[in-house]
């Protein structure tokens, strides 16, 4: 029996590392590769694969969304790749769903893909699908996006609306908020607030600098496949070559 596996993750390290996994894996085909939510939900509709590979955060829509958009009919089965998340990794332990913790090891994959086999070549499918959808609605109650940011400054203590900020850049162990020509800064890691930000809203595009979606005015070319965007109040943030794949699922989320 042969799987038919998508492989989604918007990051192409990423792709290529899993395709270079299970290319060691005789009764595993991948019927394609995704690179952003809106690719993976067309892809899983019109390919029908067994088994996804399922980056979670992503730009726009991340993996979860991805499902949700899907809904139960269409759901194939999954096993989830993410970097250290402490609560997807709660998840998954609590609804017995298999995932990948980047950088992936082979043995690990080796192991999630003998339990997909026994799964598929026996009844335990419906099972597996009445899982996400009980982890996709875990999920959504327990989902906190930041919606304000606390800033201490002089004695005083005040809230900045998330929605509001054009940008955020790291400088050292700080991070600076930029709201128009206003800036405050907090003592936070810029991977850490990532992880607290509506990723449908905030995109990395730098290993320095996360931008919010909304605040983007224009996004310019530049020779040897670069960007830079220029925000609103003419603030201009390089996007950097490993995160311009984001900044491409902008200018074609289809």
């Amino acid at each position: 029996m042969s799987i038919r596996a998508l492989v989604v993750d918007d990051e192409p390290l990423g792709i290529q590392g899993v395709c270079s996994l299970l290319a060691d894996e005789p009764d595993v085909d991948v019927v394609g590769e995704c690179r952003n939510g809106g690719e993976a939900v067309k892809a899983i509709k019109a390919l029908r694969p067994d088994l996804v590979f399922l980056d979670i955060q992503m730009p726009v829509m991340d993996g979860f969304e991805v499902l949700e958009e899907l809904g139960e009919d269409e759901m194939p089965l999954v096993v989830f790749v993410t970097a250290f998340d402490q609560y997807s990794l709660q998840a998954f332990s609590v609804h017995a769903l298999d995932y990948l913790l980047k950088p992936i090891e082979r043995e690990r994959l080796q192991e999630a893909l003998k339990h997909i086999r026994k799964i598929l070549t026996g009844r335990g499918q419906p099972e597996m699908i009445r899982k996400m959808m009980s982890l996709l609605e875990d999920v959504e109650t327990h989902r906190r996006k930041l919606d304000r940011f606390v800033v201490r400054d002089q004695g005083r203590i005040f809230f900045v609306k998330a929605e509001q900020v054009d940008a955020i850049e790291a400088t050292g162990v700080y991070i600076h908020l930029y709201r128009g020509k206003d800036s405050f800064m907090l003592r936070e890691p810029l991977s850490s607030l990532e992880q607290r930000l509506d990723s449908r809203k905030f995109i990395r595009v730098h290993r320095s600098w996360i931008l919010n979606v909304d605040r983007i005015q224009e996004i310019q070319p530049r020779p040897g496949g670069i960007y830079l965007v220029r925000l609103e109040g003419d603030r201009v943030v390089p996007v950097s070559r490993g995160y311009r794949m984001k900044i491409e699922a902008l200018l074609d989320p289809e």
